[in-house]
């Protein structure tokens, strides 16, 4: 018996290990008009088209590069009703090593899929809202491999896909809450709302050194598409606000709601908006000097 508090510390700390996560892989936007979604992200926000996939010439997926790690996809097909932020995804850095993970946190990952027509490995789970993640592993030989120090295009406004925000049911943060914390190891660091004393959106950071981090955007009752649009969302980081402002007014964001502001959380932001009403928001990396 006298063993036994060493084995209850021993599985604990096996429990919390960390998932061998680095980060965000990507997001993948759902689009009615690919013309225009090239438009936004690759004319606003300057993002190149590293590579596509799909049959008979026909973009399936456009995979945007923000960096050698990162991407923003998006796919045809957008139809009324469908949720545009299709899925987030995360990179690991040894699939079958999370899959076993996964599975022994009861979890229910997706059999391992062969690579795929980009070349990657992957798996995916649902939370307990039934949203999708995705894993993915950048295996040698696939298109993000190969496009690793290529398209470094001056003209991208951001190197790096800081968070996105999924979809959280009031009545049941607590449930999301032990997903996220408890299941998958994620972070809580920082909570606010639109008033003082409500809490609207809840950031969590992945496992891993990046930084990258989930909000949970908390709602409560059914939302219009444009609060979903809204809701569910990409955020780069910038530099400079002021700057970035300039560049996308310069490439045709002409919106009012576009025009930077403080945050809740202290730090510069502005969003801006696809044609479908999907948001991209910018954000400074440090609150502003008071």
């Amino acid at each position: 018996m006298r063993f036994l508090p060493t084995l209850l510390i021993l599985s604990a700390a096996c429990a919390a290990q960390d998932l061998p996560l680095t980060g965000i892989s990507h997001v993948n936007f759902r689009v009615s008009d690919l013309e225009k979604a090239q438009a936004f992200y690759t004319g606003v926000l300057g993002l190149p088209m590293a590579f596509s996939t799909g049959r008979n010439g026909a973009i399936g997926t456009a995979y945007l590069k923000v960096n050698d790690e990162q991407y923003i996809e998006f796919s045809p097909g957008l139809k009324d009703g469908d949720l545009r932020l299709t899925h987030v995804a995360f990179v690991t850095t040894d699939i079958e090593k999370l899959h076993a993970e996964l599975t022994a946190r009861g979890l229910q990952p997706t059999p391992m899929r062969p690579a795929g027509g980009d070349g990657t490995r992957g798996i995916r789970i649902a939370d307990p809202f039934g949203y999708p993640l995705e894993f993915t592993e950048y295996l040698p030989g696939s298109e993000h491999a190969k496009a690793r120090g290529k398209f470094e295009d001056p003209k991208r406004i951001s190197t790096h896909l800081l968070h996105a925000g999924i979809l959280v049911p009031r009545e049941k943060l607590d449930v999301a809450l032990a997903y996220y914390k408890d299941k998958l190891g994620f972070v809580e660091f920082w909570r606010g709302g639109k008033e003082d004393g409500q809490i609207d959106w809840i950031n969590l950071r992945t496992p891993g050194t990046r930084g990258d981090y989930i909000e949970l955007m908390v709602y409560s009752g059914t939302l219009t598409r444009e609060e979903a649009g809204n809701k569910q969302h990409a955020a780069l980081e910038v530099p400079d606000i002021q700057a970035a402002y300039r560049t996308v007014v310069s490439r045709g964001a002409t919106e009012e709601k576009s025009k930077p502001k403080i945050g809740r959380n202290g730090r510069w932001q502005l969003n801006l908006f696809d044609a479908d009403g999907s948001r991209t928001e910018l954000m400074e990396p440090k609150a502003a000097a008071k």
